[in-house]
């Protein structure tokens, strides 16, 4: 998908992102807690998740991450953009905009989503004030988490 600036690709990303898409998700999380090999195997796998990359420059500077879920409660799959992140070089460009509105449409079309909802810090108002720009709205529910150990003594990494 071309957005409206020329430089910028929004595409599915692929098993050849994964080192790109690896040090953006540790510049993203500030964390080693996956690997590059880690990701490539997560792109190939048919889990539910896809994953959208932006490129400028034939460089990918941002992804987004959608989770497709189905639920006998509901009459129609439903998404969730679980993470977008954008290099800070790359920012305020619309990319993460250009990421989301790709990401809608792919998954309405291939998956007839019926709703999107997203997640994102409390404290980060700079990604509140975009989602809202783009038609997103504050939802009552409230996220509750309990992280589990696993066999090894490691807790789920994320937050």
């Amino acid at each position: 998908m071309q957005t409206d600036r020329a430089d910028i690709v929004v595409r599915t990303a692929t098993r050849g992102d994964a080192a790109a898409l690896y040090e953006l998700n540790r510049d993203f999380n500030g964390v080693d807690a996956t690997t590059a090999d880690r990701v490539a195997a997560a792109l190939e796998a048919t889990a539910g998740e896809i994953v959208f990359v932006a490129e400028t420059n034939g460089q990918v500077v941002g992804f987004v991450c959608a989770q497709i879920a189905t639920s006998f409660c509901y009459a129609r799959r439903y998404a969730e953009i679980s993470e977008v992140y954008v290099a800070p070089r790359a920012r305020r460009r619309g990319i993460a905009r250009a990421m989301i509105a790709h990401a809608e449409r792919y998954c309405a079309q291939r998956y007839a989503i019926g709703s999107f909802s997203l997640k994102t810090g409390s404290c980060n108002r700079a990604a509140q004030a975009l989602y809202r720009k783009i038609g997103y709205r504050r939802a009552r529910e409230i996220v509750m988490r309990k992280r589990l150990s696993d066999a090894h003594g490691d807790t789920d990494s994320a937050e």
